[in-house]
């Protein structure tokens, strides 16, 4: 019996098939977890892995993305439910916390107008930045902006990582500047003393935090003393505090840190201890032992002991930059810096920072000439 002859192949992403008469067609396939594309069928092979090679630079740009019945509402929709079940989880590979999932829906909810019936793979970089425009043009915020696009660049990452999208659209847009990119308000080493000598006794302690160790307000509300190893000389930050969703593990792996207690806030720390008489998993600064405290209420009183005193006001956030500001002067290195900071990566720390530390040509210039002068003598 005779064998039948092969009327169907593939190699290399070319695809053949031979007709009735013997005569061969080829055509180029790409697969991906999007799906597979193909080509024409047509009678020359080189024409047909030339033809693929096209579309694999298209699909690198973007120019060739396989249209999907997805939208990015669809898309959304299915991220969030499994955000909320914990299954699908950060770039850190942790669960999203609730106050971070809460942002991203009020973000959703500016978005999902302008895009959400849009097809996941037909947005592009110019839809998403004429959205921007249209809404710095209507005057809302720039933070707001910034907040907005979180959830979509969430979107978007894990669309590319799935090989659901050829390429991220939300990369290299021009967003709005905001408050980050204004001068920083930062307290000199004199003017933090004066600021926290001005409140009133109870809250010293605080502001003391704030300036010398720079916690994040969320973790001086759920500072417990037995975080603080007085002895030891160092404060552990292993939580921080959501006004919804109570006491939970702080933003990021890297937050979770120990930081030095110095001199100037030891002796703020052991004062405080005195006169509240909590210990163990009493909270430090707490209303009550169980109870974080209040932000406006302590603030309302530092406005009214700073305009008393004639004192430039300052916020908890803004005491976390003295503090960074402080730990430069001191000549702490950027790597430190970044540790203590609780930042996800160094840089965090020189986007936020870097204008603040040394590097300047003439100051390089002096400590190398102050190198090379040690090593000769």
């Amino acid at each position: 019996m005779a064998t039948a002859t092969k009327r169907t192949g593939s190699r290399d992403g070319i695809e053949w098939r031979t007709d009735a008469r013997g005569r061969r067609a080829y055509r180029w396939v790409i697969n991906s977890k999007a799906g597979k594309q193909q080509g024409d069928w047509g009678p020359s092979h080189a024409e047909a892995k030339s033809g693929r090679a096209k579309a694999q630079t298209e699909l690198a740009t973007g120019a060739g993305a396989r249209p999907s019945a997805l939208t990015l509402r669809d898309y959304w929709t299915a991220f969030i439910q499994e955000a909320k079940a914990g299954t699908a989880t950060s770039r850190w590979r942790e669960p999203f916390k609730p106050s971070t999932l809460r942002g991203y829906e009020r973000g959703w909810a500016k978005v999902d107008p302008e895009l959400g019936a849009h097809r996941l793979t037909d947005i592009r970089k110019r839809d998403i930045q004429a959205m921007l425009d249209r809404w710095a043009v209507g005057g809302i915020a720039p933070s707001t902006i910034r907040n907005a696009l979180d959830p979509l660049r969430t979107l978007y990452r894990r669309a590319l990582a799935r090989d659901l999208v050829p390429v991220d659209p939300t990369k290299g847009l021009d967003v709005p500047a905001d408050r980050r990119d204004a001068p920083m308000r930062f307290a000199s080493r004199e003017e933090a003393e004066r600021l926290i000598a001005a409140v009133p006794d109870g809250d010293r302690a605080v502001w003391a935090t704030a300036m010398y160790a720079g916690l994040r307000r969320g973790e001086l509300r759920a500072l417990r003393w037995g975080d603080v190893d007085l002895s030891g000389g160092l404060i552990t930050v292993a939580r921080s505090w959501d006004d919804s969703d109570g006491e939970q593990t702080p933003k990021t792996p890297g937050s979770q840190r120990k930081v030095p207690i110095v001199p100037a806030l030891a002796a703020r720390l052991r004062h405080h201890h005195r006169a509240t008489g909590r210990g163990g998993s009493d909270l430090v600064f707490g209303r009550t032992a169980a109870q974080p405290f209040t932000p406006t209420t302590i603030r309302s009183r530092a406005l009214a002991a700073w305009k008393r005193a004639n004192a430039a006001p300052i916020t908890l956030h803004q005491c976390r930059h003295t503090f960074a500001s402080l730990m430069i002067a001191a000549g702490c290195n950027a790597k430190a810096l970044s540790v203590v900071m609780g930042h996800a990566s160094i840089t965090i720390t020189f986007d936020t920072y870097g204008k603040l530390m040394p590097g300047g040509e003439v100051e390089v210039g002096k400590l190398l000439g102050t190198y090379l002068s040690a090593a000769a003598a």
